[in-house]
Order: C-alpha cells, then sequence, then structure tokens
C-alpha cells in the first residue's frame, strides 16, 4: 500500500524542515513525498530543495491558497490513501504511517483519522489541548463533530469521485469535504485511537475572533452547499465541543 502525504507551505522557512523530517524518519517504506508551495519568498525553497531527492513531487508557484494547493497536491499524488501533513505539523512519531497502514490494510475502509494534540508553537512537548476524537458515527456530525482533518487519509480515487476541497471556502473547507465524504456520502471510516499529529497553535480559522466567527459561517455554509439540513443545535455544539479538549490535555 502506498501512502501519499501532501504538505502544502507558503512562507514556512521556521517550521517546514521539522514537518519534513518527521515524514523521512516515518518506520512505513512506501510513502510519496509531494510538497505544494505557494511562492514562498522567506527562504522556504531552500530548505525543500535541500531534501529533493526524498520528494516525489515539488512545486512552488503562486496560488489561490492553502485549499488550491491541497487540490493541486491531490491531482500530483498515485498512492492508495492520501494524508495531509500541514507545513508546521509533525507526526507524533515515527510508527505513525506504519499504524496507518495497518489498520486500513485490516479494516479496508475509505477513511481513517486519529487523535491529534495542539502544541505551542515554540515547544512541540507542550500540549496546550487535546482533540479526542472517539469512535465514527456518521450523525456525531449533528451534534457538531468532526474528526481532526489533519489525521485524516483518505483512498485517492474517493477524491473522484466525491470531490475534491472547494476552494469557495477559506477557513472551512476541510470541515465541508468530511461532512459530505463522511455525513452526505456515508464514506466509511475507521478510527485509530492515539494522537497521529502534533499541531502548532495558531492556526488560521482560530487565530482571532473574527476569524473564528468567519470560520463558523463556513460551516453552516457547509451544510447549505451539500443540501443537508443540521438540527438547530448542531453549529453551537461545534465550537463548544472545543472547550472540553482542554481538559483533555
Amino acid at each position: 500500500m502506498k501512502i501519499s502525504i501532501i504538505t502544502v507551505s507558503y512562507n514556512a522557512a521556521a517550521t517546514i524542515e521539522e514537518t519534513m523530517q518527521s515524514v523521512f524518519h516515518q518506520s512505513y517504506g512506501n510513502i510519496e513525498y509531494v510538497i505544494i508551495d505557494g511562492g514562498s519568498s522567506d527562504g522556504t525553497l531552500e530548505i525543500v530543495e535541500r531534501y529533493s531527492d526524498k520528494i516525489a513531487h515539488y512545486v512552488s508557484e503562486p496560488d489561490g491558497g492553502i485549499y488550491f494547493g491541497m487540490n493541486k497536491g491531490i491531482a500530483a499524488c498515485s498512492g492508495d490513501y492520501i494524508g495531509i501533513l500541514n507545513a508546521d505539523d509533525v507526526y507524533a512519531s515515527k510508527e505513525v504511517l506504519s499504524e496507518v497502514a495497518e489498520l486500513l490494510k485490516a479494516s479496508s475502509a475509505d477513511t481513517l483519522y486519529g487523535d491529534l494534540e495542539y502544541v505551542a508553537e515554540d515547544n512541540l512537548q507542550k500540549v496546550v489541548r487535546k482533540w479526542v476524537s472517539g469512535n465514527f458515527q456518521s450523525n456525531k456530525f449533528l451534534s457538531g463533530w468532526m474528526p481532526p482533518h489533519p489525521t485524516f487519509f483518505v483512498k485517492k480515487e474517493l477524491y473522484t469521485s466525491c470531490g475534491v476541497f472547494n476552494t469557495d471556502f477559506k477557513l472551512a473547507a476541510d470541515y465541508e469535504l468530511m461532512l459530505r465524504f463522511l455525513y452526505k456520502h456515508k464514506l466509511s471510516a475507521v478510527y485509530l485511537p492515539k494522537t497521529l499529529i502534533k499541531m502548532r497553535v495558531g492556526g488560521v480559522s482560530n487565530n482571532s475572533l473574527k476569524n473564528r466567527l468567519a470560520a463558523n459561517k463556513e460551516d453552516r455554509k457547509a451544510w447549505v452547499v451539500n443540501s443537508i439540513r443540521p438540527k438547530w443545535y448542531t453549529l453551537f455544539m461545534k465550537p463548544a465541543s472545543k472547550l472540553l479538549q482542554f481538559l483533555k490535555k
């Protein structure tokens, strides 16, 4: 089983080397690594080019943002499953992709997800909050649930049959895609109950109240564009569920 990993970057010189090293140090052998850069000008390119022999596909050019980059990466992948590792995230251990592959082989699931730790920007060992996903039931979306997208692995063919990231969304295209795949299309999912990703705090959708409100507006839009209706409480429960993550660190 080949696993393709996509990293989308833009001016990520401060963190991307750690991200790449966490991929290169994986114990799993059949990895295709794809890096899509949005035209960085801060030294990111020089760092990436030092490891060009370990990267299957790399491009740097201006684009419309992170979701455009993810779609470009998906088109370049040839693996059986695709995962996305952001340019300031790292895998929690060198065994992550081996364990992902083992469970996907055993389950033949369409998708897989796990748990995620938010860590301090300057200290990967300092856990700020922990996202424990729990077992999968598609109806949990009605209660504001979603899996952490950085831990989400998908059969490549499903990006053809169910679509890629909707670039009309600026902050919540990952939520819209998972809602579409897991709730609307009822794709199968398997949960790997361990921390797969360490994610630095400060993501775009969460780094200000203004962006959080804008993301919540896009969450509502995600249901509308898929012609499905949430419960009256669904979109209030989604941000509220994040508060529990602080109790699980």
